[in-house]
């Protein structure tokens, strides 16, 4: 029965994700939803995106292993990002025509940094869209009782993102997420309430968490922890903000008020409800403390649907798996579109340059479907990596590569071409080589990557001009305000 009613919420969503695909006219629509959605689905759609199967499952899984130090990546990191782009980017950005995050590299920098860019943003979605899906076949191999494997659950998952998201772009997913976010916050916290009488109050729970010492934050007061504590805090913090996902959000704002505090309202929602997962899986050492402690050793990613599904009533069954699967498909659609419209309008157009509106539309659903099939190869392929793990790792490409041209094209005139092509060489070169050699268990990677990076940057800028500025003509739908 659970897992009918799991099947009919997933053809609800479908449903209305195709019902929302009506509004999709142009390529606009489905890129940005024309920049019609108001504030209210800014904040609903950003906070939905981030709020995915990494939060509701790897983060608990982290922080029961390793304490608040060990998530500071996410959740810390992460809604500090959106804080961010809603106080610094998300104003000057909205201000430009224009449909992708690369689209901004092209117009600043030239068609080299915008193709680069475009690749490692791309790069970077694999992990983060493979860890939805690597949840997504969780879920249908704990409701089936194991009949149905990982790789089939995750086929049937992709399958249900893909109905909607591949017709209906940004439009279905906003519409979606403002949905999904609803039933996500609800059914999490009433599952907080009902799981907190189990252990006996929420005092018992915290008191629980406090005697694991779960609440410390700071590392230890050496150079070594010091230095990986900082990367793993930026590593989203910064390496999310050239993302197309956060870009996307911004754009479809119906006003720079919108844009700017959607982001920043979304951000610190997520900052405060990622707390309640933590809170659940703690509740489960003291509800079922023995499979609670074997679950820790083999896979705590299990511990919360092994919660659910043991010591709770089908009523709470039903809100959990509804809640979880929201957060997944949210993510999961944003971050099946995001690549894909990136792709068709910053890589394909260059071979096809006069396609019309009406052909490029038709790319981008193209994408989309080429892109999920992809996705999930590798997911399937990474079988047995931590969700966590898997989204961390994403956001490391576009930190070291894409940020700091970003962030000295908005915020330094003398940025140029040259500075961007050697920021992005010193961190994708340095990042590797402290990947690929002892040195990076010294010194974190993306971290030499990122100060490589501003190196590049300024080093490139201020000396002597070898490579030419060669910024493209403005094309009709994509230029930037005077």
């Amino acid at each position: 029965m659970l897992l009918f009613l799991v099947i009919v919420y997933l053809l609800v969503t479908i449903a209305i994700g195709l019902l929302a695909a009506r509004r999709v006219k142009n390529s606009s629509d489905f890129a940005i939803a024309g920049r019609h959605l108001p504030l209210v689905m800014i904040v609903t759609t950003t906070f939905a995106t981030w709020f995915g199967s990494e939060t509701v499952l790897g983060i608990p899984a982290k922080f029961v292993n390793t304490g608040l130090n060990g998530v500071v990546e996410d959740p810390f990191g992460a809604g500090v990002c959106l804080i961010l782009v809603g106080l610094f980017f998300a104003s000057k950005l909205y201000q430009m025509t224009l449909l992708t995050i690369a689209d901004y590299y092209r117009e600043r920098y030239g068609k080299y940094v915008e193709v680069v860019c475009t690749v490692i943003i791309m790069i970077s979605y694999l992990g983060w869209v493979s860890a939805q899906v690597s949840a997504l076949g969780l879920v249908f191999n704990v409701l089936s009782d194991g009949a149905i494997g990982m790789p089939l659950g995750m086929c049937i998952g992709v399958v249900s993102i893909l109905a909607y998201t591949l017709f209906g772009g940004m439009w279905s997913v906003a519409i979606t997420d403002f949905i999904q976010m609803i039933i996500l916050v609800v059914g999490l916290s009433v599952l907080a309430v009902f799981s907190s009488d189990l252990a006996g109050g929420a005092d018992k729970v915290l008191a629980l968490a406090a005697s694991r010492d779960m609440f410390h934050f700071l590392p230890p007061p050496n150079w070594h922890d010091i230095l990986f504590f900082i990367a793993s805090g930026v590593t989203i913090m910064f390496g999310s903000i050239p993302q197309q996902d956060v870009f996307q959000r911004v754009m479809s704002a119906n006003s720079v008020r919108s844009a700017t505090l959607g982001p920043v309202i979304g951000g610190v929602c997520y900052l405060l409800f990622a707390f309640v997962p933590m809170f659940l899986v703690v509740s489960a050492l003291i509800i079922m403390p023995e499979q609670a402690e074997q679950l820790i050793k083999e896979d705590p990613q299990r511990i919360l649907p092994t919660l659910v599904m043991q010591k709770m009533p089908f009523v709470m069954q039903v809100i959990f798996f509804g809640a979880l699967l929201s957060a997944i498909k949210s993510t999961a659609s944003a971050t099946l579109l995001a690549p894909s419209v990136t792709f068709t309008e910053n890589i394909w157009r260059q071979f096809h340059p006069h396609m019309s509106d009406r052909q490029e539309l038709k790319a981008m659903r193209v994408t989309v479907l080429l892109f999920s099939i992809l996705v999930l190869l590798y997911a399937i392929s990474m079988q047995g990596t931590s969700i966590y793990e898997m989204v961390s790792g994403a956001y490391q490409v576009p930190l070291v590569g894409a940020f700091v041209p970003l962030l000295f094209g908005l915020y330094w005139p003398r940025a140029n071409t040259q500075g961007a092509v050697l920021s992005m060489g010193f961190g994708l070169l340095t990042w590797l080589v402290l990947l690929a050699t002892p040195f990076g268990e010294e010194f974190p990677a993306q971290l030499g990557g990122l100060l490589a990076a501003l190196l590049g940057m300024i080093l490139g800028s201020l000396g002597p001009q070898i490579i030419p500025n060669s910024r493209s003509a403005h094309r009709p739908h994509v230029g930037m305000d005077a």
